[in-house]
């Protein structure tokens, strides 16, 4: 139920007399004073029976508005399409739409979205205003990164609820920080983030792509004390995962930061640290760390060569130390210096769970050991004692070090917390291929997993996952009754409701590899110029997985695979490393690749030889899953109502026995016996009721009932003048027992005379002739029934 907070609304509703009040705004005008009737409707959508539509689907609220004019001016010309900008834009399509409804001048929300229509009848003096809920705010198109590592490892590589969030991140919805900047600079010297990996579920990112993943006993996804929505929690200490950044960005020329959120209070032991190696040449890596240990307060920013000498820098912050809770860790490194061994100047930056901002000092290195030579991104490394969330690594994060404020590091104003998720217990190998629309694709994962996705009326977005109507709380949200709140009841049962035999369809595939697919090599030498950015577009089959960008080969240790070499010549050239950035994406049929040379030289993408360089590695299926089904079936419900069978159709999101078995059981608990529905029942306005909420039912006067029962459709209407009519569609929390038939003894399906009666011969061997039957006296019923037998 939303929670008003106002007690004097609470007691205008328990009052006998009503003054019913709202409030609508479009485009942040007020315009509740022109609304001739206005209308509320939001309910589960869903493929399943109507009885068991509480436990699966998505709901998108409508608010439909009748608008009259204003001084004298009727609505029409007002608000038209063809009206004056000045008037009519307040309700064109796209724009904003806000309602709220009450008693007594307090109103608490009823609806946010967008307006979707308007109709002007002419002649008259009312426009239609039709507007839909956020649903409206993910009509752009979906697209999931798709990587092959899940299938190469055999291990999860995502959850259903990493996709949620990811389709929602696309709409601009938010559960945690977003990334700094986009995947691609806009300029040369714009920002961009290589990296961002929410861990809301899964390994895979937004940009980016895991590279290495542990197993899946290692590790759990948490909501429970995550900084902001969900966060990755070891079972040990010292879990590793690793990523390929979006971008291979050079390491010289300008400052980057990486960072993550975590909770200390949460820990298996004391250190998180960030890592990222950069690729040099003759087969050389070098790295920036950043180490948190939170049971010194000490933070410790590396850099050197991997596996080799190196040096730190060391800074202590007691609040590390003695505070628990949500903390911002991160660091920054400024290698504007250049050279051909970049002495860096870094910086930690901290954010404690009060919200202080924690800055250390720069420290430069001086050290020979730290000098890095030029190179370019080649992995991300997180290895934690700790819940982790929202990991991001951003090149060109800002100007300098010292300017860089505590406002700017917690991104506060550029973003608002506008979606609650569940549990992400539905695990993928392999994230299945979306089509059509954000929503379109949300919708589809709620139906195959027994879920439920919703925007509320404060515009926030809600996903409850197949465990949502498993649990009734302890108590209601509120109590409805036929002495003064219920005008109309009616409580229906039906055998359709009825699923105790539940199937769960799965994609099974164990023992499916990512292979190496027909590899693609350019016909072009490309030019690029100092501060030029090429782009290429590659084909790329529709079932070939997602590819990380290309590794920059060097003469002095080639490499083979997914690879491109820069030269210095057209004819090949010496090569030439730690001058250009390389980015890939994938954008539908093609594989995007984008170089950006910031170094003060042409460069070719060329072999030694003078040949082509870029070689792209298509990553393609072994073979294809195996279609399996988990069932759960419950014997009792049988014995009185029949095997009753519901088959889930077949989905790819479903990958695994264990979620199949979830799932099926789901589906058991909702259906095993038929709950009642109690549908149209028209009650009392109260605006607090939202869907998903429990309500306890009292009919004295008709049914003679009291149960608890979820809201699973609600429909408000009111006409000006009028007090709103509320109608509710409600589900039984649960059946009222398994039947006993007392002193009952139901008749068997089949007649028990039938294949008994009498035969022709049996009827002329007692009685011969006509006379001897007539004589007899039977009924046609009679003469057929055996001797000894029932009439």
């Amino acid at each position: 139920m939303l929670n008003s907070d106002d007690t004097g609304l609470d007691d205008a509703l328990a009052a006998p007399e009503r003054a019913p009040g709202h409030t609508t705004r479009f485009g942040g005008r007020e315009l509740g004073p022109q609304v001739q009737s206005w209308k509320v409707e939001r309910a589960y959508a869903t493929d399943l029976p109507d009885a068991m539509r509480a436990v699966s689907g998505s709901a998108s609220a409508q608010l439909e508005v009748q608008l009259g004019g204003a001084g004298g001016t009727p609505a029409p010309r007002l608000y038209s399409a063809w009206a004056p900008r000045a008037t009519s834009d307040v309700v064109r399509p796209g724009q904003s739409a806000v309602h709220e409804a009450g008693l007594s001048g307090r109103t608490v929300p009823a609806f946010r979205g967008t307006v979707r229509s308007r109709s002007a009848a002419s002649g008259s003096d009312t426009v239609t205003v039709q507007a839909l809920d956020g649903a409206e705010r993910l009509r752009g198109p979906a697209q999931l990164p798709r990587p092959y590592h899940g299938l190469l490892y055999g291990r999860p590589v995502a959850t259903t609820m990493w996709c949620v969030d990811e389709l929602l991140r696309q709409g601009g919805i938010h559960t945690c920080p977003p990334p700094r900047a986009p995947a691609v600079a806009a300029s040369l010297d714009e920002p961009f983030t290589a990296l961002y990996a929410s861990l809301h579920g899964g390994f895979n990112a937004t940009y980016g792509q895991p590279e290495t993943l542990p197993d899946p006993s290692a590790y759990s996804w948490i909501r429970d004390g995550a900084p902001y929505e969900m966060a990755l929690m070891p079972a040990a200490a010292r879990l590793a995962v690793s990523w390929m950044p979006r971008s291979r960005f050079a390491v010289s020329g300008k400052v980057f930061q990486a960072e993550m959120y975590v909770n200390t209070a949460l820990a298996k032991d004391s250190i998180v640290e960030l890592k990222l190696v950069f690729d040099r040449s003759a087969g050389k890596y070098g790295y920036y760390t950043g180490v948190f240990d939170i049971s010194t307060g000490q933070v410790k920013i590396g850099s050197g060569t991997v596996d080799g000498s190196g040096w730190l820098f060391i800074w202590t912050f007691s609040k590390l130390a003695s505070l628990r809770g949500a903390w911002h860790l991160g660091f920054a490194v400024d290698t504007r210096a250049g050279g051909s061994s970049v002495m860096a100047s870094v910086k930690p930056r901290l954010t404690a769970p009060d919200g202080e901002y924690l800055a250390g000092g720069p420290g430069t290195y001086v050290d020979a050991s730290a000098g890095q030579p030029p190179s370019e991104l080649h992995r991300v490394e997180l290895t934690t004692d700790m819940a982790v969330e929202c990991v991001q690594v951003t090149d060109r994060s800002w100007s300098d070090l010292d300017s860089y404020n505590g406002n700017e590091w917690d991104l506060k104003g550029r973003w608002r917390k506008g979606a609650v998720l569940d549990e992400a217990d539905i695990p993928l190998y392999d994230v299945p291929q979306v089509s059509g629309s954000q929503w379109d694709a949300l919708t589809e994962i709620a139906r195959a997993t027994m879920s439920t996705a919703e925007f509320d009326e404060q515009g926030v977005f809600r996903w409850h996952g197949p465990a949502r109507f498993r649990t009734v709380p302890p108590r209601p949200d509120l109590t409805v009754t036929t002495r003064r709140s219920i005008a109309g009841l009616t409580v229906s049962e039906e055998i359709d409701a009825c699923r105790n035999y539940c199937q769960q369809p799965y994609a099974d595939w164990t023992g499916i590899k990512s292979v190496n697919g027909e590899t693609v090599t350019d016909t072009v030498v490309r030019r690029i110029d100092p501060g030029a950015v090429v782009e290429v577009r590659y084909a790329i089959a529709e079932d070939e997985n997602d590819i990380g960008p290309l590794q920059i080969d060097d003469d002095a240790a080639p490499i083979t695979g997914h690879k491109v070499r820069f030269g210095s010549a057209a004819t090949g050239g010496t090569s030439v490393k730690g001058s250009v950035t390389v980015s890939s994406l994938r954008d539908g049929p093609d594989y995007v690749v984008r170089f950006i040379n910031h170094g003060t030289a042409a460069v070719w993408t060329v072999t030694k030889d003078g040949k082509p360089s870029v070689q792209i590695i298509p990553q393609v299926r072994s073979g294809q899953s195996k279609q399996r089904t988990f069932a759960w079936y419950n014997t009792t419900s049988q014995a009185y109502y029949g095997r009753q069978v519901y088959e889930a159709a077949a989905s790819a999101w479903v990958q695994s026995r264990q979620a199949a078995d979830t799932l099926s059981h789901a589906m058991l608990d909702a259906g095993r016996f038929p709950v009642p529905v109690l549908g149209e029942v028209e009650v009392l306005h109260d605006p607090r009721i939202q869907l998903g909420d429990v309500v306890r039912v009292v009919d004295v006067t008709g049914a003679a009932l009291d149960t608890l029962a979820w809201v699973v459709g609600i429909r408000t209407t009111c006409q000006a003048g009028a007090a709103p009519q509320q109608t509710l569609t409600l589900r039984g929390t649960a059946y009222n027992g398994v039947p006993l038939d007392p002193g009952l003894t139901p008749d068997p399906p089949v007649d028990p005379v039938y294949g008994t009666q009498r035969t022709y011969a049996e009827i002329t061997a007692g009685y011969p002739t006509l006379g001897d039957l007539t004589a007899a006296g039977f009924t046609y019923r009679t003469l057929l029934t055996p001797t000894g037998g029932t009439s």
